[in-house]
């Protein structure tokens, strides 16, 4: 089942025909179940649980400009929430299949570029002035207008490219890949094993991997979703039969929990300075830290609204998603709902695609997303059992049927083929989707102009390539 495969087209079942849930959500329209939606959000989740482990672990690895950590235990709680009440406004408000987390690119800006040069609330303040600038955009149609400038033929390199970064965050999460040693860029199997595929987690995501992909192939429902599930449970098996520790699984061990449920911890709910930033770290470098959230966080999201449409089917012949501004607004507020929780940004997440993949068109699969990751701040031993050699599962299965697009760009034409090849390979290369999507955006005006079509090009995506070329020589100009 491909992607297109599985976006069917509009029911005529008669509106009066239809109860609330299914007009208000357009279940029946965008040629969906309320089954397929449960299952959808269900796989969505399952997919991205990780990241209330993996948040913690970044930001409360990393310390402020006063040697200060954030307490893993508060990042758990406050995770969970943000994602889950962003998630919720997503699927009420911009009725779309799309689930927030805390974004991993603009995760790193916070911990690793924000947090050295100013507090922790002061870092979470930038962030939610991140939210506040991107909602600007929307409102002044900024932001819709740089998605309809995009061209076609980006647009479809930016959800395959997507789908390879996907891909290879699946396999370097189960430990199937990794970072390659004697000069080599990756390598199979962990760093340890000397490029072999060696252990336990690995043979079980082989296992998860080969099982769902064969129910894909047999047409069964949920094979992902199914895939994740079986994955887990020979995992939990193994790790109890063997012995394995938790440095084996890549830190987190599917192990039973003494308790299904944990108290959660609130404590850095509003903790944020909104001021502060720009004295501590001084205008310059503040503007600078708060451009570069602006810009990880809008195009990462682009380019995963673009992709998530059209892999669900649910956008028109020129690329265009419904009711895009709610959805972009929606985005917007997760950053400053982040800020607010001090778990960095709250943005559209590429694991959405997972839950899309097993039939998700409407915004009920990510109520369903985020009604999950609500129970998770109190259930959260029980959805850590999963490890990520299972959830890795789902990501490589969404990257390959992603794929599937790269048929529709225009390869016989250079000024085409150039720019969607260096957004799909750029993706995976450089570990960061904004970069694939810049870098294809200044080949295009180039190459475009290059062919004597000027005109082509449009005015915004000028607009685009000066910033883009701004964003990657500024730190070359010691900016």
């Amino acid at each position: 089942m491909t992607p297109r495969d599985s976006a069917q087209r509009p029911q005529s079942t008669p509106r009066e025909g239809r109860s609330w849930l299914d007009r208000y959500f357009s279940i029946t329209h965008r040629g969906s179940t309320p089954g397929r939606e449960l299952r959808g959000g269900l796989t969505t989740f399952m997919a991205m649980a990780y990241i209330i482990v993996l948040n913690p672990v970044i930001l409360g690895g990393a310390t402020d400009i006063n040697g200060d950590h954030l307490d893993p235990a508060q990042l758990t709680t406050m995770t969970a929430l943000s994602a889950g009440l962003v998630t919720v406004m997503m699927g009420v408000v911009g009725r779309a299949p799309i689930a927030c987390a805390a974004a991993l690119g603009v995760m790193a800006v916070v911990a690793y570029q924000a947090a050295p040069a100013m507090t922790w609330p002061e870092a979470m303040g930038l962030v939610v002035w991140q939210g506040v600038v991107i909602i600007a955009m929307v409102l002044t149609g900024v932001r819709t207008a740089v998605m309809n400038a995009l061209p076609r033929d980006l647009k479809v390199a930016i959800g395959v490219g997507i789908g390879l970064f996907v891909t290879l965050i699946g396999l370097k999460n189960a430990g199937f890949v990794s970072r390659g040693e004697g000069g080599s860029l990756l390598q199979m199997g962990a760093e340890a094993d000397g490029g072999h595929l060696l252990g336990w987690p690995v043979l079980i995501f082989v296992i998860g991997l080969t099982l769902a992909s064969i129910l894909l192939v047999r047409g069964v429902p949920g094979a992902i979703f199914y895939g994740i599930v079986g994955a887990t449970a020979l995992a939990v098996a193994v790790h109890y039969a063997f012995g394995l520790d938790a440095a084996q699984w890549g830190g987190s061990a599917p192990e039973l929990p003494a308790s299904p449920i944990a108290a959660p911890d609130f404590g850095l709910l509003f903790q944020v300075d909104l001021l502060g930033a720009w004295t501590t770290a001084g205008p310059t470098t503040a503007g600078v830290i708060l451009f570069t959230l602006v810009l990880a966080g809008f195009f990462d999201a682009v380019g995963t609204i673009l992709a998530i449409g059209a892999k669900a089917g649910i956008t028109d012949e020129r690329g265009a998603m419904p009711r895009v501004n709610q959805i972009l607004v929606t985005d917007g507020t997760g950053a400053v709902v982040g800020g607010l929780t001090s778990s960095s940004a709250t943005l559209v997440f590429v694991e959405s695609t997972a839950g899309v993949g097993e039939g998700a068109r409407t915004g009920l699969s990510s109520v369903v997303t985020g009604a999950l990751f609500l129970t998770a701040i109190v259930f959260a031993p029980v959805f850590s059992i999963v490890p990520a050699q299972a959830a890795s599962v789902a990501m490589v299965l969404v990257g390959a049927l992603m794929m599937t697009h790269i048929a529709d760009i225009d390869w016989t034409d250079p000024g085409v083929a150039v720019p969607a090849f260096l957004t799909i390979a750029m993706m995976p290369f450089a570990f960061d989707i904004a970069s694939g999507i810049g870098i294809g955006i200044i080949a295009h005006t180039v190459l475009r102009t290059a062919q004597g079509r000027v005109r082509d090009v449009g005015w915004l995506m000028w607009v685009l390539t000066a910033v883009f070329v701004f964003d990657f020589s500024m730190h070359a100009l010691g900016l």
